[in-house]
């Protein structure tokens, strides 16, 4: 077979001596990729049996063909079984003419992942979700017995499939399957060879030329390309570690604790501003969203002594992803006994001498110190406690024991009395308690919110908050918690600039503390979005919403409960811009999601259904939407029963498609209804109520009924006009 011709720049990198052929076997090497200690890298195009591009890696010149294509071509039925779509596929091994082994291997257009996060300037949280297909590919391979051994940023390339970033992990087997032959160009001592990137490379690698090499090598691997997406700096600075002999090289990577990637942060200084804005944060944010959990989950897989790291790629996705979803983690910061077990096996005869003198005195006191300040604070704990606790038992007791036949008189007593008589009592009972108190008000605020009696939810959410903020500060999770159930009942009250100011706020506090994409501050993001929609500013609502909704997707999933509600107010964006038909599928979408994760008696559900009704109402389709109003109507009734504004919400709508078909029989309970439930939430001069009887005064007037018109129209704040 002939060669190919190529082009001078790629002559001109490779010398005669160092060039393979350019043609062998079914493959035409065709350009350069990259070079390394092991070969070079070349992209090819396979003629057959199938016509495609593959990776063509090129041992370099010196290493024993024969036995290392005999030992890859063992390994090749270990590695055809790798299935996985973080993992490249290893498709042939060979000899060139020349005789230097080249394996064949699938074809990444990607670049290295992280030079892939920091061009697009991926937030921590971006990175991590990456990082964690990473760790399930390599996971895949350890359980088909294949370790990678040199895994690096730039064995690991991001490509995109449809649109969505997705890591490939490279030249999975091929170390295993040359890491018995040295070259000139190997590090290596006399008792044993260190092979692979020494920037990578575990304390084992480093010991006795990787004889003892098992799966935790490459989650020490894994530790420290998770350290380079937090912080964007190595563990060990390459160039100074380079510079270094063997030896300490090797002492370094297995004695030097790095610093913690909060840390590196920290003391990075310019360095630290650039990894900052190239996660979309400042320093200071960057190093508060990862210490803490994410320090320790780097740093346990970062272990020197490897039955402390995880024991498995798997493990550590699984930290991770707890991290992520705000539940507690199995790594932990390493205790003081294994901190000083450590310091002492570095320093053992300057230790021990100085133990000798000491140990016993010192034990002594210190136990007996330590243990009178641990009594002491358990006993005050205890007493505190036992008093909040008879104080939250009393008031408990208080207002159950008012459903006693004795007590109640044979009354039926409701779940809505109960808390008026807890919202009585509350003062008297705990008011030398205001942390407890606060947590009881913002609990009962919110129950009464979700009731519909909003005039009651008020002064309870409003006291909770001002408790908090006095307690707790303005910026604690717990305030934060209770200002935007406050938000949440000025906006059903119509008090939108008051719910605005404190949207905003909460927003703005928890983007601080928790970062852009946390879910808490998604969620505030979603109720500001909400307000927009309410004002009918659809300008900055679709930009709101559009943004939260993205960034649900990426951290929450499509059908997170919070993802599909900002999914519902791009319905209700278009459909307040009259863009029905392209509401009504997102309109299903959301409706079948809820049936499905929820089922049919959740008022999300209820709400789904109803915005579905009104968009195909809105079309004309009338018999399709007055049966899904009858069906929001009924679970509305049954689950926060007759009175509620959600239930008269749905009333109205179904009342006012009715007097558009002129059934007005039909329209008029429905109508009278809404009415009566707006009353009850809000009050005669609320907007809704006053907004009811103008409609009960447009259906008399439509319905030839002048004198019920007249009776309605006198109710009106603002008269309305024939």
């Amino acid at each position: 077979m002939s060669e190919v011709p190529v082009d001078d720049d790629l002559t001109r990198t490779a010398s005669a001596a160092s060039r393979p052929s350019l043609a062998f076997g079914p493959y035409r090497l065709q350009q350069r990729l990259g070079q390394g200690g092991m070969g070079d890298v070349w992209l090819a195009e396979q003629l057959s049996p199938i016509h495609r591009h593959v990776a063509i890696k090129v041992i370099k010149a010196g290493m024993d063909t024969a036995q290392v294509v005999a030992r890859f071509q063992a390994e090749r039925q270990a590695l055809a079984l790798m299935d996985h779509p973080a993992i490249a596929r290893v498709y042939d091994a060979g000899s060139t003419p020349e005789g230097r082994p080249y394996f064949a291997m699938e074809y990444v257009r990607g670049e290295p992942i992280t030079a892939y996060c920091d061009r697009h300037r991926l937030t921590t949280r971006e990175r991590l979700a990456l990082f964690i297909q990473v760790c399930e590919g390599v996971q895949h391979a350890h359980q088909k017995a294949i370790i990678h051994r040199d895994l690096k940023p730039s064995n690991v390339l991001v490509t995109l499939q449809d649109d969505r970033p997705v890591p490939k992990i490279i030249d999975f087997g091929v170390a295993k399957a040359t890491t018995q032959s040295l070259t000139e160009q190997t590090l290596f001592t006399e008792l044993g060879a260190l092979i692979g990137t020494p920037e990578y490379m575990s304390p084992e690698q480093a010991e006795m030329g990787g004889l003892d090499i098992d799966t935790r090598t490459d989650v020490y691997a894994l530790g420290v390309i998770l350290y380079e997406l937090l912080t964007g700096a190595l563990p060990f600075d390459a160039r100074m570690l380079r510079e270094k002999g063997l030896d300490e090289i090797r002492r370094t990577i297995r004695e030097v604790e790095p610093p913690r990637p909060s840390t590196r942060i920290t003391q990075g200084g310019s360095k630290s501003g650039d990894a900052a804005q190239n996660r979309r944060t400042e320093p200071g944010r960057l190093a508060n969203q990862l210490r803490g959990d994410l320090d320790w989950i780097t740093m346990r897989a970062l272990e020197k002594d490897r039955t402390r790291r995880y024991a498995t790629a798997n493990a550590l996705a699984l930290d991770i992803r707890r991290s992520l979803n705000h539940e507690p983690v199995s790594a932990g910061p390493p205790s003081a006994t294994y901190r000083v077990g450590k310091f002492v096996r570095r320093h053992r005869v300057g230790v021990a001498a100085a133990a000798a003198l000491v140990v016993v005195l010192v034990s002594l006191a210190a136990v007996m110190t330590v243990q009178a300040q641990r009594i002491a604070r358990e006993r005050d704990r205890a007493n505190r406690e036992a008093s909040a606790s008879k104080q939250v038992s009393d008031f408990l007791v208080g207002l159950f024991q008012m459903s006693d036949p004795s007590e109640a008189r044979g009354n039926t007593i409701t779940a809505r009395e109960i808390l008026d008589k807890g919202a009585r009592d509350i003062d008297e009972i705990l008011g030398n308690q205001p942390e407890v108190q606060a947590r009881l008000q913002a609990t009962m605020g919110a129950v009464y919110t979700s009731l519909g009696v909003y005039d009651a939810a008020l002064p309870m959410l409003e006291q909770a908050v001002a408790t908090r903020r006095l307690v707790l500060g303005a910026g604690h999770v717990d305030t934060l918690r209770a200002a935007n159930d406050l938000a949440n009942t000025y906006w059903y009250l119509g008090k939108l600039d008051q719910a605005e100011r404190l949207y905003d706020d909460v927003v703005e506090r928890r983007r601080r503390a928790l970062g852009d994409e946390h879910p808490d501050v998604l969620r505030a993001e979603f109720d500001l979005a909400s307000l927009y929609l309410r004002q009918k500013r659809w300008d900055v609502a679709e930009t709101l919403i559009r943004s939260t909704l993205a960034a649900q997707v990426r951290v929450l999933g499509e059908n997170h409960a919070d993802t599909l509600s900002s999914l519902n107010n791009l319905q209700s964006l278009l459909f307040g811009l009259g863009r029905f038909l392209e509401a009504e599928p997102i309109a299903v979408r959301v409706l079948e999601a809820r049936r499905r994760l929820l089922g049919n008696d959740h008022p999300r559900t209820a709400n789904a259904i109803h915005n579905l009704a009104t968009n195909l109402d809105a079309l004309g389709r009338y018999d399709n939407a007055e049966a899904l109003y009858r069906e929001a109507i009924e679970i509305r009734r049954r689950i926060v029963g007759e009175m509620h504004d959600s239930t008269a919400r749905s009333q109205t709508y179904l009342a006012n498609m009715y007097r558009t078909l002129r059934r007005y029989g039909d329209a008029e309970p429905l109508a009278l209804a809404a009415h009566r439930g707006y009353l009850s939430s809000f009050g005669a001069e609320h907007d809704l109520t006053q907004s009811a009887i103008t409609r009960l005064v447009e259906l008399y007037d439509a319905w030839g009924k002048p004198a019920q018109a007249a009776e309605w129209r006198s109710k009106l704040s603002k008269p309305a006009s024939r």
